[in-house]
C-alpha cells in the first residue's frame, strides 16, 4: 500500500522557508545555486589551466597578480598541478552532481510522480548542508601553507601520499570526498525510497517520465558504489596521517601490505559507474526534451528505460578499462575489452530512439530542446571516441594523451552540461513562476556550441597528435612546439565559451526578478508537475493525482479538446 504524505503548515520563518527547510522544492534550489558557485570556481581554474598551454610564462591576464604576486600573475608548476586537480574535482563532485542529482532530482522527483515530498524529509535536509559542510573543506585546502590537492582528480597513491603531496590539503581533499559520498548516499538512499513507494496511483514504472528512470537508476548506483570510493578516500588518509600502508609504493617489501594500484582499483570500481551516476539524469531528461517539443511520442520509451537499466547493470562491470596500462593481465584486458564494447549496445539502441522521437516530429526549437539536440550531437561524438579507448591496443598509445581529455569532456562535460542547461532552462518556470528570455537563451546555446567543440575536438586532434596530458609546459619537447597554434584555438574556444556563460548567469538572474510571468504549463505537456500551478505550492498536490496514461501522450487525432497532447491525469483517448 503506498503511503501519500499529509498537507503540512507552510513555514513561516525565514530560517523554516530557506535555509534549514524540509521542502524538497527548496532544498533542489538550495543545490542548484551551490552548484552555479560551483561551477563558476571550476570553470575560472580552466581558463587557467587554458591560458599556461596556450601563453606559457605570460602573467594571467586581469587576476593574475592578485593570485600569483611572488611569480608576477604567471601561474607556477605546482598551482597548475593543484589547478587541473580541483577543476576536475570541482566539476564532477561539488557542480554537476548538485545541479543535475541534487537540483533536479530533488525537485522533479515528486513532482513527476505525483507526491508531496521526498520520503524522508529530515535526511534530505541533512544531505544538502552535509554536502555544504563537503564544500567547504574542499574550498579551505586552497588557504593551508601548501595549498589544495596536487595529486590529480584521482588522486593516485604515490602523488597523493605524504611522498607526493605534503601538508594538509591532499588530506582535506580526501575528507572532502568522504563527507561528500556521505550526503550522496542519503540522498540516493531517498530518491530510490521515493520513486519505490511514493508513486502516484496508477503510475506502473513504465507510466513514470524518463527523467525519473535516469534519476532512480543514478540513485541506485550512487547507492552502491559511493561507499566504495569513500572507504578508499578514508584508507588514504589513514595512510598520510596514521602511518599505515594500504597504499604506500615498496611496502610489500617490509610490511608485507600496502600496493598503490589497489587505490586504482578501488577508485575504479566507483569511478566508472560515476560516469553514468552522472550521465544518466541527463540521458533521462533529453529523452522527454525530446519527445516534448517535438510533439510526438517518445519512441521506443519502455526500450529506452530497458537500454537504461541495462547499461546500469553493465557500468558495474567494466572499470578496467581505465587500467590497462597497469600492466592488468591479458585475460583481463580481453574481458574487460569486450564487456566496454557489449556496453554500447544498450547506448546505441536509446541514441537510435532519440533519432526516432525526432524524426519527422512537429519541432518546437525552444531553449531546452536546442541543448537537448545539442546533447545528441556531443554525446554521439563522446560515445564513437570511447570506441578507440575501450580497445587495448589503441588505448595503450592514446591513454595518457589529451584525445582522453578530450573524449571525457565530449561525454561528461559536454553532455551532462548541456543536459544541465535544459533542464534550468525547462524546469525555471516551475521553480520561479517566469520564463527565461528565449532570445538570450539561444543567443547562450549557440555561442556555447562553438566554444565547446572548439575546445574537445581540438584536445582529441592535440592527444592523437601526442600531447600528454597534465605537463605544466609540453613545449619544451621539441615535437610538441608545432602544436602551440592549436593549443592557442583551444584556449581561445574556452574564453568564447566562458563570455557566453556570462549570458546564461545574467538571464537567470534578471529573469528571475523581472523575468515574464509563466503560465502554469507553457511548454504545453502532460507531465503530473504541469497539472499544478507554477511555481508550485508547498504541499505539490492538494489532491493527489491518479495516473491514467503515460507521459510522452502527443498528436493523438482523437483528441477533441484544442490540445495536441493529454495529461497524464487523463484518459487515453482512443479511436
Amino acid at each position: 500500500m503506498t503511503y501519500v504524505h499529509p498537507i503540512h503548515d507552510a513555514p513561516k520563518t525565514f530560517l523554516s522557508k530557506y535555509i534549514i527547510s524540509f521542502d524538497h522544492k527548496v532544498i533542489g534550489k538550495q543545490f542548484l545555486w551551490y552548484g552555479i558557485f560551483f561551477l563558476g570556481i571550476g570553470g575560472m581554474m580552466a581558463l587557467m589551466i587554458r591560458w599556461t598551454l596556450a601563453y606559457p610564462g605570460e602573467a594571467f591576464p586581469v587576476l593574475g597578480n592578485l593570485l600569483f604576486p611572488h611569480t608576477n600573475g604567471v601561474v607556477p608548476p605546482d598551482t597548475y598541478a593543484m589547478l587541473f586537480t580541483l577543476h576536475g574535482t570541482i566539476m564532477i563532485f561539488y557542480a554537476i552532481t548538485p545541479i543535475l542529482i541534487g537540483a533536479f532530482g530533488n525537485y522533479c522527483i515528486p513532482l513527476m510522480i505525483g507526491a508531496r515530498d521526498m520520503a524522508f524529509p529530515m535526511l534530505n535536509m541533512l544531505s544538502f548542508w552535509i554536502n555544504f559542510v563537503a564544500g567547504g573543506l574542499l574550498l579551505a585546502s586552497l588557504f593551508t601553507p601548501y595549498g589544495g590537492a596536487a595529486g590529480g582528480w584521482t588522486s593516485y597513491p604515490t602523488l597523493s601520499t605524504l611522498i607526493g603531496s605534503p601538508g594538509v590539503g591532499q588530506t582535506l581533499w580526501c575528507l572532502s570526498i568522504f563527507v561528500l559520498g556521505a550526503s550522496s548516499t542519503m540522498g540516493a538512499i531517498n530518491y530510490v525510497t521515493t520513486v519505490i513507494s511514493f508513486r502516484a496511483p496508477g503510475m506502473g514504472y513504465f507510466d513514470m517520465p524518463l527523467t525519473v528512470w535516469g534519476l532512480w537508476l543514478t540513485a541506485i548506483l550512487n547507492a552502491i558504489f559511493l561507499p566504495v570510493l569513500g572507504a578508499g578516500c578514508m584508507l588514504l588518509v589513514f595512510d598520510r596521517v596514521f602511518g599505515t600502508h594500504f597504499f604506500l609504493a615498496g611496502a610489500a617489501a617490509t610490511q608485507g601490505t600496502g600496493d598503490p594500484v589497489l587505490f586504482q582499483h578501488v577508485f575504479w570500481i566507483f569511478g566508472h559507474p560515476e560516469v553514468y551516476i552522472l550521465i544518466l539524469p541527463a540521458w533521462g531528461m533529453v529523452s522527454d526534451f525530446l519527445s516534448f517539443f517535438s510533439r510526438k511520442p517518445a519512441f521506443g520509451a519502455k526500450s529506452t528505460a530497458l537500454a537504461m537499466t541495462t547499461i546500469t547493470i553493465l557500468s558495474t562491470v567494466v572499470y578496467g578499462h581505465h587500467m590497462f596500462t597497469t600492466q592488468m593481465s591479458p585475460l583481463l584486458t580481453q574481458t574487460f575489452m569486450t564487456l566496454t564494447m557489449t556496453i554500447s549496445i544498450p547506448s546505441a539502441i536509446f541514441f537510435a530512439n532519440w533519432l526516432g522521437t525526432i524524426w519527422r516530429g512537429s519541432i518546437r526549437f525552444d531553449s531546452p530542446m536546442l541543448f537537448s539536440l545539442g546533447v545528441v550531437f556531443v554525446f554521439g561524438l563522446g560515445g564513437l571516441t570511447g570506441l578507440y579507448l575501450g580497445t587495448v591496443s589503441t588505448d595503450l598509445y592514446l591513454h595518457d594523451t589529451y584525445f582522453v581529455v578530450g573524449h571525457f569532456h565530449y561525454t561528461m562535460a559536454a553532455s551532462v552540461l548541456l543536459g544541465g542547461f535544459a533542464a534550468t532552462y525547462f524546469w525555471f518556470p516551475k521553480m520561479f513562476g517566469r520564463l527565461m528570455n528565449e532570445t538570450l537563451a539561444k543567443i547562450h546555446f549557440w555561442g556555447t556550441m562553438v566554444g565547446l567543440n572548439g575546445i574537445f575536438f581540438g584536445m582529441m586532434v592535440l592527444g592523437y597528435a601526442g600531447m600528454h596530458r597534465r605537463l605544466y609546459n609540453p613545449f619544451v619537447y621539441e615535437f610538441m612546439q608545432k602544436m602551440i597554434p592549436l593549443n592557442t584555438f583551444v584556449t581561445i574556444s574556452a574564453l568564447v565559451m566562458g563570455v557566453f556563460q556570462l549570458v546564461f548567469v545574467y538571464n537567470f538572474i534578471h529573469s528571475m526578478l523581472k523575468g515574464e510571468k509563466a503560465s502554469d504549463n507553457p511548454w504545453e505537456v502532460g507531465t503530473l508537475e504541469w497539472t499544478i500551478p507554477s511555481p508550485a505550492p508547498h504541499y505539490n498536490f492538494k489532491e493527489i493525482p491518479v495516473v491514467k496514461c503515460g507521459p510522452h501522450e502527443f498528436g493523438n487525432p482523437n483528441l477533441n479538446n484544442g490540445r495536441d497532447f493529454q495529461y497524464q491525469t487523463e484518459e487515453l483517448v482512443k479511436a
